[in-house]
């Protein structure tokens, strides 16, 4: 039905290509790309013969990737690479009138910065060009985006509170690693905290908010305030939306070890000298690191993300609470893939399948809750993140 190009073959790459050879009916023909051919070939390696094609790029480069893009003829592009790189490969896109899906925000190579306004100044292009670019569509953002839209649809007249959250019990083994992407992780958690409450922005210190949560079949975890890119789409498209907010579980090991790293300049993403070489302390960091991929076979325990939102129905309160639960070691045994990597992997193959399909059709930029959510919700369910709603009190 479809030649798919997946750029990016870490532990997210690797869950979408799984999931796309799965789903052969829909992505007839699927190729993995990467900077690295070798990643690209241990997944195929694990996959039926013939079942994929592999390439190398530079996901850097939009030239090459728009020529590798024409060679074999690809039909939409999913990109996992890093979110450096979105604009690249954008612009790719643009060039050689492919349809585009991401799973994360543009971020800043110098700045520990994520905002959609580079990628949204490229809706004229795209819709022009008759091709949708779909963004953010991995779990949060992307099913957290697509709960909302789903509470907006069937549960509320109007959205006055929204708070997501977002539990990882898993266990490694490690003293300290991290679940993805060392560079996007670490600089994410330790960037200060931003929620939105009555049309504007209120920042806070990293960690300077936290809150018990009880998470289903999860149970009691100290959740910390982040800033996290979902919500700047959400405070545009949730109608009545008076404040939103996001929180993430972490443990005393990992917090200690992040506040460790940070005071001795570790999670630097400037330029220092040693040794009369230039390095960047996160980039050096990152090579210490158990790599992200590797941890699938090592990690135990549950992930539960979802979102409470409250507002009005018919005059009347109403709180509900919408949320997925997976366990690292099912997921593993089905896509060798840890439970992070596997909640965000899946829902990129879901979105592509729905553009392929062209269940989710537009022209332009667009996020994940400007599309009809039960089609998404349904798919959800056959792929393997079922959810579940709670109504409170």
């Amino acid at each position: 039905m479809s030649h798919v190009l997946i750029i990016g073959a870490g532990g997210v790459g690797r869950v979408v290509t799984h999931k796309c050879v799965m789903n052969k009916e829909t992505f007839t023909k699927i190729t993995l790309a990467s900077r690295r051919i070798s990643s690209c070939e241990i997944i195929q390696k694990e996959l039926p013969a013939g079942a994929i094609s592999v390439a190398q790029v530079d996901a850097d480069n939009t030239d090459e990737l728009a020529q590798l893009i024409t060679k074999i003829g690809a039909q939409l592009v999913i990109n996992v690479a890093l979110p450096y790189q979105d604009l690249t490969i954008m612009d790719a896109c643009l060039k050689t009138n492919t349809p585009y899906l991401d799973t994360a925000n543009y971020e800043h190579p110098d700045e520990a910065k994520f905002e959609y306004k580079e990628q949204w100044a490229k809706h004229k292009a795209f819709k022009e060009k008759g091709l949708l670019a779909l963004l953010g569509s991995g779990f949060d953002p992307g099913v957290t985006n697509v709960f909302c839209a789903y509470a907006q649809k069937h549960y509320f007249d109007e959205i006055h509170t929204i708070d997501i959250l977002d539990c990882n019990t898993g266990d490694h083994g490690y003293a300290f690693a991290t679940n993805f992407n060392p560079e996007i992780n670490l600089r994410e958690v330790s960037a200060n905290g931003r929620y939105w409450e009555e049309g504007k922005w209120i920042e806070t210190k990293p960690m300077e908010i936290k809150m018990l949560w009880d998470y289903p079949e999860v149970g009691s975890k100290d959740s910390y305030l982040l800033y996290h890119e979902e919500m700047e789409s959400l405070v545009k498209h949730i109608k009545g939306l008076k404040r939103i907010r996001f929180f993430m579980t972490f443990g005393e090991s990992y917090l200690t070890h992040m506040k460790c790293l940070e005071n001795v300049g570790m999670l630097g993403i400037k330029e220092v000298e040693h040794k009369g070489q230039k390095i960047v302390p996160m980039e050096f960091l990152r090579t210490l690191l158990p790599d992200p991929a590797s941890l699938g076979s090592r990690t135990k325990g549950l992930t539960n993300i979802g979102i409470v939102a409250e507002g009005i129905k018919d005059g009347q309160k109403k709180k509900i609470y919408i949320y997925q639960v997976s366990d690292h070691e099912k997921c593993y045994a089905e896509v060798k893939s840890q439970g992070v990597s596997y909640t965000t992997g899946v829902p990129a193959m879901i979105g592509a399948k729905l553009m392929i399909e062209k269940k989710w059709s537009q022209k332009g930029v667009f996020n994940m809750e400007q599309f009809d959510p039960d089609v998404f919700m349904q798919e959800l369910n056959k792929q393997g993140l079922p959810w579940q709603i709670k109504e409170l009190d």
